[in-house]
């Protein structure tokens, strides 16, 4: 079916008017075979002429034939509008759904906002003269983020040495807390006159 309103959502309004309408084809239904009832029972199947060949004279058969014809449209009508409400409450209850889903994501993405990030790591080392040290990396600094790196997703002390050897004269975002403050560090691993390439030494933070 096209949906109501020429593409705009669906909306519980819409299904209630499809069944209101379903309701009514049902009551016009029902009158017709309350009519057929009328008519000796004949029902949508009995035979409409005597035994001779004749028209019935015991019924109205104009009006049974009517009522017969009527029947079959409205059935259809109905079985149609069946599909329609359907449809209708399918559309209506994914769009219910991704709205939710949408609510859910803004929320868990609003408390990610709203609490400080976790920090996973801490430099408890700094050589002078290094890329760490250039960097303004220092002693104590509680690391929250390294490169792509971050509470969520840090496993050990391998996913940073990753990180840094494929960013080797590059710049990585690092993301430290630093007194109590979130401070941001431009870190470029590199070749110096020390070992590795940064220059500082890094623990795991239990959790």
């Amino acid at each position: 079916m096209a949906e109501p309103g020429g593409g705009r959502p669906v909306t519980v309004s819409d299904v209630q008017q499809l069944v209101r309408r379903k309701d009514e084809i049902e009551a016009q239904i029902k009158a017709c075979y309350e009519l057929l009832e009328g008519q000796k029972g004949v029902g949508m199947h009995e035979p409409l002429v005597d035994a001779e060949g004749f028209p019935r004279a015991d019924i109205d058969v104009y009006q049974v034939r009517t009522a017969r014809h009527n029947i079959i449209c409205l059935q259809n009508d109905h079985k149609a509008l069946m599909k329609q409400v359907e449809e209708a409450l399918h559309k209506l209850h994914a769009r219910e759904k991704e709205k939710h889903a949408k609510d859910e994501a803004e929320a868990v993405a609003e408390a990610m906002r709203q609490s400080p990030a976790q920090p996973f790591a801490q430099v408890n080392a700094v050589s002078p003269g290094s890329p760490a040290s250039l960097s303004g990396l220092q002693v104590d600094d509680e690391i929250v983020e390294f490169g792509s790196v971050n509470a969520n997703n840090f496993q050990n002390l391998q996913n940073i040495a990753t990180v840094v050897q494929h960013s080797e004269g590059r710049p990585l975002s690092v993301t430290v807390i630093r007194g109590g403050r979130r401070v941001h560090v431009g870190l470029t691993p590199k070749r110096w006159a020390g070992k590795g390439l940064l220059g500082c030494n890094i623990i795991p933070l239990q959790r």
